[in-house]
């Protein structure tokens, strides 16, 4: 294998000496740099374009999702992994949205850590169990709501748009020429049909499903 150039951005010291120390131990593969700063490893990264970056999540003056975000658009073929403790689905597809191609769980094992930056090495995307887990969960959500929006008339769908608008119910009435009972009514269904209890969950609904922009 080529050599590995690495830098590594925690915010914690004992852990970036922990990573350095585990990554230089590894035939081929060296670190260029270990920062805490997120806008100190964008500077970095410009400057000596490593093959790989691996950061943490919280790090000081940028945070890692966007440090990802400004390294990959200055530095394309820099691969990023992110370090973290955080499973969170937001944090998670925020991530791979910024550029991140790689997510490593910090309680996961050397091994895993070091089979993800061969990985990243190869160009080749990595994910943990538990982010393989969530974004899966992720798009199996979708897909549902992609069924259910097939199981809404072409009605319930735009008094679902009319609702998520923030319109009232004697607005929709107007709008669609129905009576407020009917909208009243076309409202009770599109909610028991999606299992929703609450606007909110209708306007997240809608806004998945492009019948409103976010």
């Amino acid at each position: 294998m080529a050599r590995v150039n690495i830098l590594v951005v925690d915010l914690h010291d004992v852990m970036r000496r922990g990573l350095c120390s585990l990554l230089t131990a590894q035939p081929g593969w060296s670190v260029c740099g270990d920062v805490r700063s997120g806008l100190t490893a964008v500077k970095i990264a410009s400057e000596l374009k490593p093959n790989l970056v691996i950061l943490g999540l919280d790090l000081t003056e940028l945070n890692g999702i966007e440090s990802a975000r400004q390294i990959r658009r200055n530095n394309p073929s820099t691969e990023v992994l992110l370090y973290t403790d955080q499973t969170e689905e937001h944090f998670i597809t925020e991530a791979f949205r910024a550029g991140v191609r790689a997510h490593v769980l910090k309680s996961d094992s050397e091994e895993t850590l070091i089979d993800a930056v061969t990985a990243l090495a190869n160009h080749e995307p990595f994910l943990s169990t538990r982010a393989s887990e969530t974004l899966l969960q992720q798009m199996l959500k979708i897909r549902t709501d992609v069924d259910q929006s097939y199981a809404l008339t072409s009605r319930e769908r735009e008094v679902v748009r009319l609702l998520s608008e923030g319109k009232s119910n004697k607005d929709i009435g107007s709008n669609l020429r129905i009576s407020v009972k009917t909208v009243e009514a076309h409202r009770a269904t599109v909610m028991r049909k999606l299992g929703y209890t609450s606007i909110t969950e209708l306007v997240r609904y809608a806004i998945r499903n492009g019948l409103v922009q976010p």
